[in-house]
């Protein structure tokens, strides 16, 4: 099934190398279809014009369309871990390639890698808990699981 809305991101000239990559980052990747430049394109004839990607079963579209518009934070693609180990792996991998990390779990392309626990840490009804919670997330780059309860326990 198709989803109803679907993120679409524009890349310079770089859209299928990002695709392969993400494909490697996670475990259910999978490109469905690409179209190619043909003669007489802005770009050389044979390279990606679109495709259709899919990553944990969310769809994205890519696009080469030259250097118009840039990627930055007001997007983002929220990514849901389970444990420490898959915050640890999916970081690693992310940055690996030059992803830049930023606060909270933000990095690269706007990739938000955080574990599902925090959402219910932020979410205590003892509003203390839940602002050492924050006021430590604040202060991290990749999430950390056990500090982030050791900052509720407070």
């Amino acid at each position: 099934m198709q989803n109803k809305i679907t993120p679409f991101l524009w890349f310079n000239d770089n859209a299928e190398e990002a695709i392969n990559f993400y494909n490697s980052v996670f475990k259910n990747g999978r490109t469905l279809n690409v179209t190619r430049y043909g003669d007489g394109a802005p770009f050389p004839k044979g390279t990606l014009m679109s495709a259709t990607f899919e990553l944990e079963g969310q769809r994205f579209m890519a696009l080469n369309a030259g250097p118009h518009f840039k990627f930055n934070e007001a997007v983002s693609f929220f990514v849901n871990c389970t444990t420490q180990e898959e915050v640890d792996e999916l970081w690693d991998k992310l940055t690996a390639d030059g992803g830049e990390p930023g606060r909270c779990g933000w990095l690269g392309l706007s990739w938000q890698i955080v574990p599902m626990i925090l959402s219910e840490l932020l979410a205590d009804k003892d509003a203390r808990k839940a602002k050492n919670v924050t006021e430590a997330m604040m202060q991290m780059d990749k999430i950390d699981i056990r500090a982030l309860k050791q900052a509720y326990e407070k």
